[in-house]
């Protein structure tokens, strides 16, 4: 039976530099299949029918883990000995915390009252705070500064000092911990933009919405879209407070800038960067892998917690627009490493997704988990999403200590064992010759498959050569048959986990076939041998 999709040209001969060469005559089962998988693996890259690129050769991780709590330790003497001492203080600053909550939230409350643009939650369009509420609202502000005393921050220093609204709309900061915007709450009152979850915080969620808060979902490209309109739309009225962003998107150790996300530099006005320090010896105030309660608790029990903030001059968009987003942000990244002397990174908030799913699965060294989404996303195209689900099945892959996965435990997801065609795909990943692989390399080497020109034909051509002519799906009968071109085939009881793989039903479609593909890219070499129209007959 013809099939319905033509095979392209360039797939229509041996591609394979190792291929099989076509035997009509075999001794028996187990020395054809033995001379089979042999002869397809005997050197080369098994993805060489894809591409005449080489694998890739990723440019070395970088040592950096910008979400690494610094402090030194939690149990030494002097920590111990001034926790002792500072406990009756830090009674008397929880007392002092509690109060400022709760009249800041008391006047937030009566602010709100009444005010239809922002009952629930604001809503897109809404007009700007009226005067009287706007001066209410300096009781939280002041509110605000008696939470800062109370967490140790008697005296702040600051250096330079904020541009006029009408010169500089937008402000970006780094950000280091939830003291950042307790801080500019009290300094600047400005329109923030928040996640969507913010809101149902308690007392929180009531103040942000006091600061007609940007709602954001970082998942949503339309919601993104909407968030982006809404600054452009706050930042262009002077009747708005000037609208903060924290671009990193998340927290980091204050030591690296990670990567821009580029919502505050899209709508294209000046923007006047802030850089936010925590000095400290004993204990680093950053909120990184340390719990919130450990954090406050740390507060409360210091004698004095420094911190620094300082604005820096106004940086201006390129006056080429189709360079305005990402030159803009690069221009102010550097501007804000300078005045911290630290280095910018690749990682970016999707690092820090990475990080704490390795935490919650209770792996160790989780840091060793992160790629630098920011070049990968960058390079590859590949998407958060892809790579949280990617992780998921690396960390089904049973990682060690150091996070890394042996072939025999990569294979074993997928009921094979490691046949010498396995052992060159792993290698493919494996291009440090380590015998095991980081789920960076995994990541970028399923990236680059994906990214071969003939990738998406290979896969076609595949299934076409695959299925059964007269129902177009692949049972396990065929998927087994299809396997003995290449490698040996799984043994029986392994076979319904590597079908499952594809699909959890009793025939694969077509679509599950390109999912399954585009999902595990890498077992496309599997099918090398019927792609390149290599069939084996045998003579009893």
């Amino acid at each position: 039976m013809a099939s319905r999709n033509p095979i392209p040209a360039s797939l229509s001969t041996p591609l394979l530099s190792d291929s099989i060469t076509p035997s009509r005559v075999a001794n028996g089962h187990a020395n054809h299949h033995h001379e089979a998988a042999a002869s397809v693996c005997e050197g080369g890259d098994p993805f060489a029918f894809l591409s005449e690129d080489r694998p890739p050769q990723p440019r070395e991780a970088s040592p950096a883990d910008p979400f690494r709590n610094g402090t030194p330790s939690w149990g030494d003497a002097y920590g111990w000995a001034r926790t002792l001492l500072l406990l009756p203080v830090a009674v008397a600053r929880l007392v002092l915390f509690g109060l400022a909550i709760a009249i800041g939230y008391a006047a937030t409350w009566v602010a709100l009252r009444g005010w239809t643009d922002s009952r629930e939650r604001p809503r897109e369009g809404a007009g700007p705070m009226p005067a009287w509420r706007r001066r209410l609202m300096w009781v939280t502000r002041i509110s605000a500064r008696f939470i800062l005393f109370s967490f140790g921050y008697h005296w702040i220093r600051k250096k330079g000092k904020p541009a006029a609204r009408e010169l500089a709309p937008i402000v970006v900061s780094n950000h280091v911990s939830y003291i950042d915007p307790i801080f500019f709450f009290y300094e600047l009152f400005p329109t923030i933009v928040s996640s969507d979850s913010h809101d149902a915080i308690p007392f929180v969620g009531t103040i942000i919405r006091a600061m007609q808060v940007i709602y954001v979902d970082r998942f949503s490209q339309a919601s993104r879209k909407a968030a982006v309109n809404e600054i452009k739309r706050k930042a262009a009225g002077n009747s708005f407070p000037r609208v903060l962003l924290f671009p990193e998107g998340t927290t980091t150790n204050g030591r690296f800038l990670i990567s821009f996300q580029h919502g505050a530099f899209i709508p294209g006005y000046p923007v006047q960067p802030v850089v936010v320090r925590y000095p400290h010896v004993h204990f680093d105030q950053s909120w990184g892998n340390i719990s919130l309660g450990k954090l406050m608790f740390k507060m409360f029990t210091q004698f004095h917690n420094f911190m620094e903030v300082e604005y820096l001059p106004i940086v201006y968009p390129p006056e080429i627009k189709q360079e305005n987003a990402l030159h803009f942000a690069e221009n102010t990244s550097y501007a804000m490493a300078h005045a911290l002397n630290v280095l910018p990174t690749s990682y970016s908030y999707a690092d820090s997704m990475i990080m704490a799913r390795a935490v919650e699965a209770g792996k160790e060294n989780c840091s060793n988990y992160m790629v630098e989404m920011a070049w990968v996303k960058e390079a590859y195209g590949v998407s958060t999403t892809e790579a949280m689900e990617l992780l998921e099945h690396f960390l089904a892959m049973n990682p060690d200590s150091n996070a890394r996965v042996k072939a025999r435990d990569f294979w074993a997801l997928f009921g094979l064992d490691c046949s010498p065609l396995c052992k060159k795909i792993f290698h493919y990943f494996d291009f440090e010759n380590k015998e095991s692989i980081t789920f960076r390399q995994f990541l970028i080497g399923c990236a680059h498959l994906r990214k071969q020109p003939l990738f998406e034909g290979a896969c076609l051509t595949a299934f076409e050569k695959c299925k059964d002519p007269e129902t177009s799906t692949i049972s396990p009968v065929q998927l087994a048959d299809a396997l003995r071109s290449s490698i040996l085939p799984p043994a029986d009881i392994a076979m319904p986990k590597l079908f499952q793989t594809f699909d959890a039903d009793d025939k694969i479609s077509k679509d599950d076939f390109i999912a399954c593909l585009a999902r595990f890219p890498f077992l496309i070499a599997l099918f090398a041998a019927r792609i390149n129209g290599e069939v084996y007959i045998e003579i009893v």
